[in-house]
């Protein structure tokens, strides 16, 4: 086992000092900080600086540094393997003692660490974004995503256990890119290729999902049915034709209503929902939420209810004032799902880097036709 480290730990150092011994590297990093720098200005001043505001612009810096992270990653890990094989640097290494095992592990670990240098560089902007929204104030925080029948406690307005599971589920998803991107390199024989169909994987999570969620729910709709009744009114004088007023005849109406309760699950690989499902739900006093996260997480849980599709309305009824149910009540009895799209994307990573050590493992029966072996 130690010897599987060392030749794994010797690859990472080979493929970093390859990585980072030009200026356009350090280009990235600048160009990544001032985009940074620019989001977090504009939030800061978009949203204020304290209270619940705080939060969302903590939850909108985040995105941002996954956007960014997932952009820039693809394009560094997308020709790790078949980048080697063209330059001719793949097979000196592969006759070394070092197994394919090793060298497609190295270079996925160094991939990933160079992803996670783009949030180190975010990380000061995140603390900031937490600093700012750590004001206390009049909110209340449900730790659904792990307890759902748990209490409402005081909070602030960025949580530590906010900030704990947001960068947890960050470095995860940088991983998965980074195992995403070194996969096929190792499966597809042209770099320009895969890194292309590196991007097309990360924006059929990012964006895909949200189109087949959309599409899904309006395919299955399902039909809704309304009866409603009026008091009769004279179109000339705006008054009621009879008084008492008289209720006209019952009117029934068909309409479709799309059911996303039925196809919600898209949304759980979408690594966006995911980041914004693992954190705690923060809540305003009167009951909605006050971040970006919460948002989120509170419209996905909500789209797990089926629609009402029968609804009656009689405005010859006798009035009653009901209150709309607040964002925290309806979330009521749902379940959290990031752990299910977190699963998905382990497997996704886990099942690329398989693949590619099973095209990488030499000697090999079968190449691609064109492909430089040395």
């Amino acid at each position: 086992m130690s010897e599987f480290i060392a030749g794994v730990r010797t690859m990472i150092g080979l493929e970093l000092r390859q990585r980072v011994r030009g200026a356009a590297w350090y280009v990235l990093l600048g160009i990544f900080f001032v985009v940074l720098l620019i989001v977090t200005g504009l939030a800061v001043l978009g949203a204020g600086f304290s209270g619940p505001s705080g939060g969302m612009v903590y939850s909108i810096v985040t995105f941002v540094v996954l956007l960014m992270a997932s952009l820039v990653t693809p394009a560094l890990s997308g020709g790790a393997i078949n980048g080697d094989r063209d330059a001719a640097t793949l097979a000196p290494v592969q006759v070394t003692l070092l197994s394919t095992a090793q060298i497609v592990g190295g270079k996925f670990l160094a991939a990933w660490l160079t992803g996670l240098s783009f949030l180190v560089v975010g990380a000061p902007f995140m603390i900031f974004a937490a600093i700012v929204g750590a004001q206390r104030v009049n909110t209340t925080v449900r730790y659904a995503p792990y307890t759902p029948t748990a209490d409402l406690v005081s909070a602030t307005g960025v949580s530590p256990l906010t900030v704990i599971a947001s960068l947890a589920v960050l470095v995860i998803e940088v991983g998965v890119v980074a195992a995403v991107g070194v996969g096929l390199s190792g499966i597809i024989s042209r770099p320009v290729l895969s890194v292309v169909t590196a991007y097309l994987v990360i924006a059929a999570l990012s964006v895909g999902t949200l189109i087949a969620f959309g599409l899904g729910g309006s395919a299955v709709a399902s039909t809704a049915t309304t009866t409603s009744r009026s008091i009769e009114w004279d179109p000339q004088t705006g008054q009621p034709t009879a008084d008492p007023p008289e209720c006209g005849p019952w009117q029934t109406s068909q309409y479709r209503s799309p059911r996303y309760d039925l196809v919600w699950g898209f949304l759980a690989a979408n690594p966006y929902v995911i980041i914004a499902d693992a954190t705690p739900m923060t809540f305003s006093s009167d009951g909605y939420a006050v971040d970006l996260f919460s948002q989120i997480s509170s419209t996905v849980r909500v789209m797990q209810k089926p629609p009402i599709l029968e609804r009656t309305y009689d405005d010859c009824a006798v009035f009653t004032s009901q209150n709309s149910p607040s964002m925290r009540e309806q979330v009521e009895g749902t379940v959290p799902s990031w752990f299910v799209g977190l699963g998905i994307h382990l497997l996704l990573a886990a099942g690329a880097l398989w693949w590619a050590i099973a095209r990488t493992r030499t000697p090999s029966r079968r190449l691609p036709r064109g492909t430089r072996i040395a």
